[in-house]
Parts: structure tokens; sequence; C-alpha cells
């Protein structure tokens, strides 16, 4: 069902109706748009699978925060909202900490507790709601779960269930088995949920996490190359290790971080440079979407290492080979 469509309302009217239609009087929050009037654009989409609520929305770039005076006013049936980020590198603050996702995370939030939540640019979500009693996890575990799902064993599977259930949610909505899939895809929530809370506390799950570390760290990083706070301390922060335990595994790695994230961040840039897709980004919007303090400085490092400007490399685009070879 579709829920909204602001190239049908007018300008003036979009700010309203986009609150209007991610939000109600029961459910207040502080909405936030990047580029208020007529620069806002929305659809959003509603299903019904069994019990569950399936919604989706591409819109531009937003925030929505939830603060603890909004808390206090709530619908009889609080939700645990669980989302996939489709489109674009959202932003979600929990508990005071400060979170970067992209399509390999799951966001979970519980409608009991203060959150924010958006991204810039074009972006999309899509969400399951559950009732809290229905799901049946207290709301300190839920928090606490939210900010280690990747602890769990079952993220992966979780995360994978969730993007089939998106495949296609009008054609379940009238599935016979549509009731037996919402069951499932709550038992499985459930179980996610529990298992993050406490995933650390278990020796084989330590175990496991510190042979994966390495790669958790360096997925981690490539997913918030955007992020120009991306340091050390918040790196070693985020997977529970010391900055000393960081640098001495990237050491034994033979990887300099430093290094890694410039060249990772200039990878990146030239790959924008090269599509069609950013044309309309300058290429000063292109550094900081790739994490770089200043244009000027990116400049310097791009010509470094691929002897051009970024803005001749974008002029070279024409004449390149599929495999960005010129």
């Amino acid at each position: 069902m579709l829920l909204l469509d602001l190239t049908t309302v007018a300008p003036r009217e979009r700010v309203e109706a986009f609150r209007h239609a991610l939000t109600d009087d029961l459910v207040p929050n502080d909405i936030r748009h990047e580029e208020p009037g007529s620069g806002i654009h929305a659809r959003m989409e509603l299903w019904r699978v069994g019990g569950l609520e399936l919604f989706a929305t591409r819109n531009s770039g937003f925030e929505v925060r939830r603060t603890a005076r909004h808390v206090r006013h709530h619908r009889n049936s609080p939700v645990v909202s669980v989302s996939l980020q489709p489109l674009g590198v959202h932003r979600a603050e929990v508990s005071g900490r400060q979170l970067l996702l992209g399509s390999d995370d799951i966001c979970v939030f519980h409608e009991l507790s203060a959150r924010a939540y958006g991204w810039s640019g074009d972006g999309g979500s899509q969400s399951v709601m559950f009732d809290m009693h229905r799901l049946g996890v207290p709301v300190d575990t839920v928090v606490r779960a939210s900010l280690r799902l990747r602890a769990s064993p079952l993220h992966g599977l979780v995360l994978n269930h969730l993007r089939e259930v998106f495949r296609d949610p009008a054609r379940l909505e009238a599935d016979p088995g549509a009731g037996s899939l919402a069951s499932a895809t709550t038992e499985l929530v459930r179980a996610l949920l529990l298992s993050a809370a406490h995933a650390e506390e278990t020796a084989e799950v330590r175990s496991v996490m510190d042979d994966t570390l390495l790669t958790r760290i360096m997925a981690y990083a490539r997913r918030r190359l955007a992020d120009r706070d991306l340091t050390p301390e918040r790196i070693a922060a985020e997977h529970a290790v010391s900055v000393r335990r960081l640098y001495v595994l990237l050491n034994e790695a033979g990887i300099s971080l430093e290094q890694w994230l410039i060249t990772e961040r200039l990878g990146k840039a030239r790959q924008m440079l090269a599509s069609a897709r950013y044309d309309r980004l300058t290429v000063a919007a292109v550094a900081t979407r790739c994490g770089f303090s200043s244009p000027s400085h990116f400049s310097r490092r791009f010509r470094a290492a691929y002897g051009v400007t970024p803005s001749e490399w974008r002029r070279l685009r024409g004449v390149m080979t599929v495999d960005g070879t010129v």
C-alpha cells in the first residue's frame, strides 16, 4: 500500500505530509530535513504480513530524533523496529553511541528508548515493526543488543531472512503461509536480540570473535569511509579493544591504518568521479562523501596517487575502457 509520494504533494505542504506519514500524535518525534521545502522527496509504502507491519521508504536526507520527553508519550502497544539500509549510509544514535549503518547492517530501535536516525542525500530503509509484548524482550535487552548485533552468530542468518522478506512483500501479504512467516520472523529476531545481548559471555563466541576481529575491523572501516571521525580510538572502542591492541593486530597483518584508509577513500572517490550517477556532485562534495576534510587535501592526495587531478580524471571518463583504465 502506498502511504506517500511527495511528487503528488505541493512543495509548501511536503514537510507536513512527510511528518504525518512517518509518525503521528501517539508517537511524537522531532524531524529535521536536509533540504526543507521543495528539496524534499519521499516515497513510503506499507504492507501487512501475518500481523507484522513492513514499512519501506526512499527519501531525501533527514533525521528523526526521539527524546526522553517523546518516550513518555507512546501508543498502547509500543513497537520494536528492525530495519535494513538498502540505500545510503545511515546514521544512528543509541544510548549516546554514534553508529554508521550500511547495507550489511541491521538497525534495531525500541519505541520506549531515545534514539536518532537518518541519512544525508538519497537513502532508503526497510523496517519490520514488532509488537513489544509479542516479541517478549525487555527494553534494556533490546537496547543492549542493538549496539552489538554483529557479535551474534545469528546476525547473517537474520539479515538474509529479512532481505528475502522484503524481496516481494506484496506477494507475501496474500500468501496462506503469512501467519507462520510472521511467527518465524518474530522468533528469529527474538533469538538475534537475546544472542547479541549476551554473545560475548560464552567462550565459544569469544574465540570466534577473536579469530574474525581483523576481518570485522576492515569491513567496519570500509562501510564508514565517509565518516571523517573514523579514528583509531573510535574503531578500537567499537570493537571493544584498546588502541594498542588494534595497532598490534594491524601491524601483524602488515597494514598501516592511516595509509589504508587514504587508499580506500581515494579508490572510492575515483569510482564516484568516473560514474555518471554522481555527475551532479562537485569535486568538493565527492571529497566530503569519501571522508576527506578539505577539497585541497583531497586533490593533492588524488594527484599523487593517480597522476591527474580529480577534475581531470572526471573529464577523462569519456575515453575510459570498461575496466576504468584510459
